[in-house]
């Protein structure tokens, strides 16, 4: 990689947030695996390195996080690792077909969609123009007058 690519690469990285840490535990299968799955969606990510508890230092974990996810180290700023690696869509599609086949073809699960105050109280008046409207437009009979 070019240095060029490089700066272009630190310079997107810059607004984003660290979406990974790495404590006293350090490196485990299941956060490279995590970090695998996050590559493969956005290929460049942060990964915050906690300085008083981590047992190695920021660039040891950069260079040992780099290997087996075949990602390209960017930059490493005190605690911050950035990694880069550009994404392959047969491999994320091989991917999906394994977890497929792990599953099972289980049924998917319903999606449950919260409605909001706003929502609610929409669809109430909506039912109560539609009650209106069945009626005729008509006062009710059981009220006053």
């Amino acid at each position: 990689m070019t240095s060029k690519e490089r700066a272009a690469l630190r310079a997107q990285a810059n607004p984003l947030e660290p979406i990974f840490q790495i404590g006293k535990d350090g490196i485990s299968d299941n956060l490279i695996a995590q970090l695998d799955d996050a590559l493969d969606a956005r290929e460049l990510l942060k990964v915050r390195v906690h300085l008083e508890t981590a047992p190695k230092t920021p660039r040891e974990f950069a260079d040992a996080l780099a290997a087996p996810l075949g990602a390209e180290v960017i930059q490493v700023i005190g605690g911050v690792i950035v990694l880069y690696r550009k994404a392959d869509k047969e491999k994320i599609n091989q991917k999906k077909q394994q977890r497929l086949k792990e599953q099972g073809k289980k049924p998917a699960k319903k999606q449950v969609k919260i409605k909001g105050l706003r929502q609610r109280s929409r669809e109430a008046e909506a039912a109560a123009q539609k009650a209106k409207a069945k009626r005729g437009g008509r006062p009710s009979r059981g009220g006053r007058g």
